[in-house]
């Protein structure tokens, strides 16, 4: 039996990637042929998890055995975690940013003879990318505008911070050693 996979980003719309798995695959072959379709760095962190209807984070599998309680992508075979049509995961693949692929089990269909599964179906769009530095995922800043008048304000309250040059005449003149000691007197 062959299981088939959309795959979608929150972040572009046009990205769609469609996949074909054998139910014997496991999710470490799901996670090796993102990582090649997507052209990402191998060498980054990754995790599966089961998701609610809702994309809300259930039973994670990572890459290796990290001790706490977790499988992993190895020993996740297809057949044993995809119980329903529509059953969700989510692909984290950048943890700093919080930032995933939203994968949909579609259905099922018969084994194409002389076909290699895994198998990327359909392509379109470009892929996000890997790792984003200094900022979460971008559709939370969508809506933030910043106007010239607050960047004024905002130099007037540094400029306070300071002294003035008229406040200069009332510190002590420590350029001489002599003078921090006649003040402590």
């Amino acid at each position: 039996m062959v299981y088939k996979f959309v795959v979608l980003s929150d972040e572009d719309d046009s990205f769609v990637r469609e996949f074909e798995f054998l139910e014997t695959q496991t999710l470490m072959d799901f996670h090796n042929i993102l990582q090649e379709e997507l052209e990402f760095d191998k060498s980054q962190m990754a995790s599966f998890y089961l998701a609610t209807d809702n994309w809300e984070k259930e039973e994670e599998f990572t890459l290796f055995d990290m001790g706490t309680g977790s499988s992993t992508m190895e020993s996740a075979i297809l057949e044993d975690i995809i119980f329903k049509k529509n059953q969700k995961l989510l692909y984290v693949f950048d943890f700093f940013n919080d930032r995933a692929l939203f994968i949909e089990y579609t259905g099922e269909s018969k084994e194409v003879d002389g076909r290699e599964y895994p198998v990327c179906t359909n392509s379109k769009g470009i892929p996000p990318k890997q790792v984003v530095f200094g900022s979460s995922s971008r559709k939370l800043y969508n809506n933030i505008v910043v106007s010239d008048d607050e960047e004024e304000d905002e130099m007037d309250e540094v400029d306070d911070l300071f002294l003035n040059t008229e406040d200069d005449e009332n510190l002590p003149d420590f350029e001489n050693i002599e003078n921090i000691d006649e003040e402590d007197e």
